[in-house]
């Protein structure tokens, strides 16, 4: 796979490839589509499950297909969001842009499955 670096200076990603999503997490990651500038992955969550740790390198475009509660912890087990604490749910099908994410898991403790389509741009890092 292409590491999608270009040829300007650009912060060095400090986590490993084996942390890539389809790597350490395949379960809950598949490739749909990708090519020299995009990685379009889906990701699913069912109610109860829990994501192991893993990375977003690239900046990604968002879409919520079907929407739960969840709770995204840090490497070391801290939580860093908690959706239950949010009064606003997010609007389904709507892009919503995420920057690149650091070694994280997500539990989905809400009733209903997760499922996102993220078009993660590769040209950004």
């Amino acid at each position: 796979m292409s590491s999608g670096h270009s040829g300007t200076s650009k912060e060095v990603w400090p986590w490993p490839d084996s942390l890539d999503a389809v790597v350490a997490a395949p379960n809950n990651h598949m490739v749909l589509f990708e090519n020299e500038s995009v990685r379009v992955l889906q990701t699913r969550i069912l109610p109860g499950q829990k994501v192991p740790v893993h990375t977003h390198r690239c900046p990604s475009v968002l879409f919520i297909l079907a929407w739960s509660d969840f709770v995204r912890r840090d490497h070391l087990g801290n939580v860093l969001w908690d959706t239950r604490q949010d009064l606003a749910k997010p609007q389904l099908n709507a892009p919503t842009w995420l920057p690149p994410l650091p070694p994280h898991s997500v539990e989905n403790v809400g009733d209903a499955e997760i499922n996102n389509l993220q078009v993660e741009i590769k040209g950004s890092v």
